[in-house]
C-alpha cells in the first residue's frame, strides 16, 4: 500500500500546515478577497489568494521564475528534511516528480503580451511541463519527471500516476502534487462561461452561481511505506461528454468513485467523509449530489472546502487530498458546509452535507476532483497507524 509520508501546501487558508489547520477548523480564510480588482475586464470579483512574500528562485533556476514555481518552491521548503531522507535512502534516479497544473506561468505570459512586464520573460515559464522540470532541477533528481494537465483533475491524476510508478517498481518514491496561480485568462474564461461567482462561492446553496478561483501549491511525498496516511486507492475516468459540462447523469463521476472503491477493496459504508468537488456551479453540484446519493445515500458526512480556498484549478485534487491528510493526521473536525449567507438548495438529492463540525467516525476519506472534458478522479486516504 502506498504511503503518504509527508505533505506541504499553501493556499488562502495560510502558508504552513499549522496555520492552515487552525483556519480550516475556524472556517476562516485570510486570503479570500471578496472585491478584488484587476482580474476581470470590467468590475470586481472574489478570488482566493496566497498572502505574503514567496521565496525567490536560486540564480541558476531563474529561467523558471514564475509565481507558479515560487509557490512550489515555498511548498518544497516545507518538505526539505523528508525529501533529503528519501533521496539519500533511494538515490536521485529512484524518485519521480509528477505535477499537475492548468496555468503554469500563464500570468507571466499574459503580462508579456499586455506589455505590463517585458523584462526577463522566457517561454519556458509558460510551458505546462515547467513545474515538474523546475522541481527536478531544483532537487537535482534524475527519475521520471512529468506534468499532467487535465484541467481541474490534473494534480489528482498526478497522485495516481505517482502511485502507479511506485507500484510498478519504476521508482521507490514520488513527489506529486501541483500548483496554479491567479491569472486573468482563466478568470475571464470562467466569467464568459457564466460560471464565475462575483462574490465568494457558495457550494450546494440555492443561490450558487459559479466558482471562486483560488491559487496555491500542494505537494505529497509518496513512498511504499513509512507514512502516517495510506493512499488506499484511486479511480479515474474520461467520459468526454462535453468540453465544459459534466455528463447529465454523472456517469463518469460515478465510475471514478466506484473504481476508487474497488481499487481500495472497500465498500461505500467504509467511507467516513467525502471531500466533495463542490465547485458551486449549478451543474457540478447537482450532478455530484446525485452521484453521491446514488452510491452512499445520505449517510456519509460530506462537504466542499472551496468557499475557503477557492477552486485552485489544476492544483485542486492535490490541495484537497493534502487537506484530507491534515484532517487525518491532526484529527481535525470535518469542515461543515457554510450556509450562513445563502440557504441550502433543498432540491438537491440528500448527500450527507455537514452543517456543523463533526468527528471522523470511519477510517477512510474519499476526495473527488472533476474537470472539463469529463476528466474525473477519486482518491481514498486513511490512517495507517490507528485502528478505528
Amino acid at each position: 500500500m502506498t504511503a503518504i509520508r509527508a505533505v506541504a501546501m499553501l493556499n488562502a487558508l495560510g502558508n504552513d500546515l499549522s496555520t492552515i489547520a487552525a483556519n480550516l477548523t475556524a472556517g476562516e480564510a485570510p486570503g479570500m478577497e471578496e472585491q478584488a480588482s484587476g482580474w476581470l475586464q470590467a468590475g470586481n470579483c472574489a478570488v482566493a489568494r496566497v498572502k505574503g512574500a514567496l521565496p525567490s528562485l536560486p540564480r541558476l533556476l531563474t529561467r523558471h521564475d514564475s509565481r507558479n514555481n515560487r509557490l512550489l518552491l515555498a511548498a518544497l521548503n516545507q518538505l526539505s528534511p523528508q525529501l533529503e531522507d528519501v533521496i539519500q535512502c533511494h538515490g536521485r534516479d529512484r524518485v519521480a516528480v509528477v505535477m499537475g497544473t492548468s496555468t503554469s506561468g500563464l500570468d507571466e505570459g499574459d503580462a508579456r503580451v499586455s506589455a505590463e512586464r517585458v523584462a526577463a520573460w522566457r517561454y519556458d515559464q509558460q510551458e505546462l511541463g515547467d513545474p515538474s522540470r523546475f522541481i527536478s532541477q531544483a532537487l537535482q533528481l534524475d527519475g521520471p519527471s512529468l506534468t499532467i494537465s487535465t484541467a481541474c483533475s490534473s494534480s489528482a491524476r498526478a497522485i495516481i500516476t505517482g502511485k502507479r510508478l511506485i507500484d510498478a517498481g519504476i521508482v521507490d518514491a514520488a513527489l506529486v502534487g501541483g500548483a496554479d496561480t491567479l491569472s486573468r485568462m482563466p478568470i475571464n474564461g470562467f466569467h464568459s462561461l457564466e460560471s464565475l461567482s462575483l462574490e465568494r462561492c457558495a457550494p450546494f446553496s440555492k443561490d450558487r452561481c459559479g466558482i471562486t478561483i483560488g491559487e496555491g501549491a500542494a505537494l505529497l511525498l509518496l513512498t511504499r511505506d513509512g507514512g502516517p496516511v495510506a493512499l488506499k486507492g484511486g479511480g479515474e475516468s474520461s467520459d468526454a461528454w462535453h468540453m465544459s459540462a459534466p455528463h447529465p447523469e454523472g456517469e463518469g463521476a460515478g465510475r471514478a468513485i466506484r473504481m476508487a472503491l474497488i481499487d481500495a477493496g472497500l465498500a461505500p459504508n467504509d467511507i467516513g467523509y467525502i471531500n466533495m468537488h463542490g465547485t458551486a456551479t449549478r451543474l457540478n453540484d447537482d450532478i455530484e449530489a446525485r452521484v453521491v446519493n446514488q452510491l452512499f445515500g445520505d449517510s456519509v458526512p460530506a462537504s466542499s472546502v472551496k468557499h475557503l480556498i477557492g477552486h485552485t484549478l489544476g492544483a485542486a485534487g492535490a490541495m484537497e487530498a493534502a487537506l484530507c491528510w491534515l484532517i487525518l493526521t491532526r484529527k481535525l473536525a470535518l469542515p461543515p458546509q457554510d450556509f450562513s449567507r445563502h440557504p441550502r438548495d433543498e432540491t438537491l438529492p440528500p448527500c450527507g452535507l455537514l452543517t456543523a463540525p463533526a468527528s471522523l467516525a470511519r477510517p477512510w476519506i474519499l476526495s473527488n476532483a472533476f474537470a472539463f472534458g469529463g476528466n474525473n478522479t477519486s482518491l481514498i486516504l486513511g490512517r495507517n497507524d490507528e485502528p478505528f
